[in-house]
């Protein structure tokens, strides 16, 4: 089985910065919705692609856009100009899959977003991209299976170089329940993050071991 990763799904720059400073994420995921969110603007993309090679990040992804291939593969361009560690996300449409083949052949890294159906991540695998992201919560959301959905596409995409990396992922449990369903890669908002490193007895036996230095003479 493919070693588990984990991702910060966030423009929240300190906070992804924290987490890819710790060693605790392999990458950044981003779209426009998040880069909203987080206060940034389209022209800060390179910069926010700077500051999290600078911190550690392995892989950062952006998401191109325009609404047909023509324009996904243009500004696709530039998102592929930042460096070699950066990802190119399509959506998961007819004009996006026919962008993502040519962005495959071309050698770009082509993740595929918003995935719903288990023959959408069938496609993605035939034509070759390295990453979908299904989300999960917004699956159940939507009154669907999400786990199941995604733990059959995960069993559509072996044996092929395209990996699951889900995303939507709300509690740390959604991301154990998936990794023990076979999916490999992860992306979540830093809450979901520091949650899935914490636990009480870990915290209380840590300050337990240090009061035992102190009484020991350290």
């Amino acid at each position: 089985m493919t070693a588990p990763r984990l991702y910060a799904d966030s423009a929240d720059v300190e906070r992804v910065g924290r987490l890819l400073e710790a060693g605790v994420v392999h990458g950044v995921t981003t779209n426009p919705t998040i880069l909203e969110r987080g206060g940034r603007t389209a022209s800060e993309i390179p910069a926010l692609y700077e500051r999290w090679v600078d911190q550690g990040a392995r892989e950062v992804f952006f998401q191109t856009w325009g609404g047909d291939a023509a324009a996904f593969l243009r500004n696709a361009e530039g998102i592929r100009a930042l460096g070699d560690r950066v990802a190119v996300k399509v959506p998961a449409t007819a004009q996006g899959f026919a962008a993502a083949s040519l962005l495959v052949r071309d050698g770009a890294t082509v993740l595929v977003t918003a995935v719903y159906s288990v023959a959408q991540a069938l496609a993605c695998a035939s034509i070759g991209v390295q990453y979908i992201a299904p989300y999960l919560g917004r699956m159940r959301d939507a009154g669907l299976d999400g786990s199941g959905l995604i733990a059959r596409m995960q069993a559509v995409c072996a044996d092929s170089d395209t990996n699951v990396l889900a995303a939507s992922l709300r509690t740390p449990e959604d991301i154990v329940g998936l990794r023990e369903a076979g999916v490999p890669y992860f992306t979540a908002a830093p809450d979901v993050l520091d949650a899935l490193l914490f636990h009480e007895v870990s915290d209380s036996s840590a300050a337990e071991f240090d009061a035992a230095m102190v009484r020991i003479g350290a």
